[in-house]
């Protein structure tokens, strides 16, 4: 049966041919379909379907908790709890555990003894991060990292390693679907827990009202197949009561068509584009080009490359906040808002040297030295510049970190020590009244910064942002993009996202018409909260974060 193929899937290679010795019909997504006695389908992976979820406590599945159906695109972010079932090879974690080039991909294990591989050795409870699986001179090996003072050394550990190897405790956050395709192991289920706060409780939820934050994940496969004489992916779950045959080795793979994801062609060298392709499964979604990308329709898509959005958030005190990635060529135009500084040090942070900062506060400080300044309620300042001062504590001198500002009286200005730690509210001033466009505000000023829109994009029929009555610029990120074309001779190609739409395609060996590209249309993208966490997760993995405001002193 397909289930039988899915739980033998560590044995098997990608693709392979079935034959089908009793046929079925069955329905998917509301569509009736037929798999005739003989049929031969070409199997391209297993994927999660759905999950089915227990409720558990202490890591620990309760007898009595009731099992709930969760789709992929279930709301909420999730930490993956580690597996205490050792894997007894490496070759057993190759086999049932996702590794590959994405950032997902990397797992990390440790060994309960040490490895000696020739000169180096791996010592025990170290974390091993498993990088790739390559094959060198006939033998296929894993690539592997550790870090030592701060420093990676890499190495490779052949299949046949053998001991005891358990999963490192994982502190990123990940949504159900992350977790479904490269977190759950062949043959193991998985347990989780809530990261965050589901934001609406109702009906609807499957989930307990009481429930504790931590599930165990089982999940439901279903078979990606292609078929000789269909140009879409066809969808069956592993459990229909039907009997196959593996006919691999007497049948003409060739024949059949080659689906790629877009991080498939992502992967394509830059050598093969530009290249025509037809969609094969396309993205859902009403906003443009999503709606143009459908089923059936050909695409030329020229290029491959890294380009810079601004993450944005909506400005409002409640959530959830809308979150938009807006390219550097929008043409609108914005004007400035007020920002706002919970610390004193938070000032030090947006300072800039090409204006001065004029804030107002927001609340009262009272300072337990007589050298610095007690803040009230309505005090002006101009911030100078991070300096050290002296300070008399019980009895002995202390050097502390203080911001120099000056305060704005009725007719003069006074110079004034604020304590880094100081823990208030102020808000900025505006003083400038230009209007800006998103590239000057990124050459000029430090993110984040907070505008409203002032003269919509014209060039586009709706401009989401307009209707925004405040935004964050928050950051500057780098994103994987393909640029596509109708090859019907359209004015514009579209910026696709690679890790944030699902489809897939089959090239055609078509030639390509015009070898430059029409004028490329980059759109302002709004993205779920869920996305919005992924973003700021994976770029500030390149970033330091700025040390934590100095302590009060005790």
């Amino acid at each position: 049966t397909l289930d039988k193929v899915r739980k033998s899937l560590i044995t098997l290679s990608f693709p392979f041919l079935l034959c089908f010795f009793s046929g079925s019909i069955y329905e998917m997504f509301g569509n009736e379909c037929c798999l005739s006695t003989g049929e031969v389908i070409k199997v391209i992976g297993f994927k999660i379907n759905k999950l089915i979820a227990s409720t558990c406590e202490n890591n620990e599945v309760s007898p009595f908790s009731a099992k709930v159906e969760l789709p992929l695109n279930f709301p909420g972010l999730y930490k993956v709890v580690a597996d205490k079932t050792p894997y007894v090879s490496v070759e057993e974690i190759t086999k049932k555990v996702s590794i590959g080039p994405t950032r997902f991909g990397h797992p990390c294990f440790y060994s309960t003894e040490d490895i000696k591989l020739g000169n180096f050795t791996v010592n025990r409870g170290e974390q091993i991060t498993f990088n790739s699986v390559e094959e060198v001179g006939g033998t296929v090996a894993v690539n592997c990292g550790v870090v030592r003072n701060n420093q990676s050394r890499s190495f490779t550990l052949p299949l046949s390693q053998e001991g005891k190897f358990y999963e490192c405790e994982d502190e990123q956050i990940y949504t159900l679907k992350e977790i479904a395709e490269w977190k759950i192991p062949k043959c193991r289920k998985r347990i989780v827990k809530l990261s965050n706060t589901l934001h609406t409780w109702d009906c609807s939820n499957p989930l307990p009202e009481n429930f504790g934050g931590c599930l165990v994940l089982m999940p439901v496969y279903e078979v990606q197949a292609v078929m000789k004489f269909r140009k879409d992916i066809v969808h069956i779950l592993s459990d229909l009561d039907v009997e196959v045959k593996d006919i691999t080795d007497c049948y003409d793979i060739g024949s059949f068509l080659q689906p790629l994801s877009l991080e498939d062609v992502f992967e394509r060298t830059s050598k093969e584009f530009p290249m025509v392709a037809e969609i094969m499964e396309g993205p859902s979604g009403s906003q443009k080009p999503y709606n143009l990308l459908h089923t059936g329709k050909e695409i030329v898509i020229y290029k491959k490359y890294q380009a810079t959005r601004v993450l944005a958030s909506e400005i409002r005190s409640d959530s959830p906040k809308r979150h938009f990635l807006i390219p550097l060529s929008y043409k609108g135009k914005f004007k400035r808002r007020p920002r706002e500084f919970p610390t004193a040090y938070d000032l030090e942070i947006a300072r800039s040297e090409k204006e001065q900062l004029h804030v107002v506060a927001t609340k009262a400080f009272d300072s337990p030295h007589k050298e610095l300044f007690s803040v009230s309620v309505g005090d002006q300042f101009l911030v100078q510049q991070c300096q050290t001062s002296e300070v008399f504590y019980e009895g002995r001198k202390k050097v502390i970190d203080v911001l120099a500002c000056e305060q704005i009286l009725s007719d003069t200005y006074k110079k004034v020590l604020l304590p880094m730690y100081m823990e208030g509210g102020f808000v900025e001033v505006i003083h400038d009244k230009k209007q800006h466009q998103l590239s000057g505000i990124c050459k000029e000023f430090r993110l984040p910064f907070n505008v409203k829109v002032s003269v919509r994009d014209l060039s586009v029929d709706e401009d989401v942002l307009a209707a925004v009555p405040g935004l964050q610029l928050e950051e500057e990120i780098t994103d994987s993009y393909l640029l596509v074309s109708s090859p019907s001779g359209l004015v514009e190609s579209w910026e696709i996202p690679v890790y944030r739409l699902n489809m897939s395609v089959h090239l055609l060996s078509k030639d390509v018409q015009a070898v430059v590209p029409p004028a490329t249309k980059a759109m302002v993208e709004e993205i779920s909260e869920e996305q919005y966490y992924m973003v700021r997760r994976y770029e500030n993995q390149t970033l330091h974060p700025p040390p934590r405001p100095p302590k009060k002193p005790s």
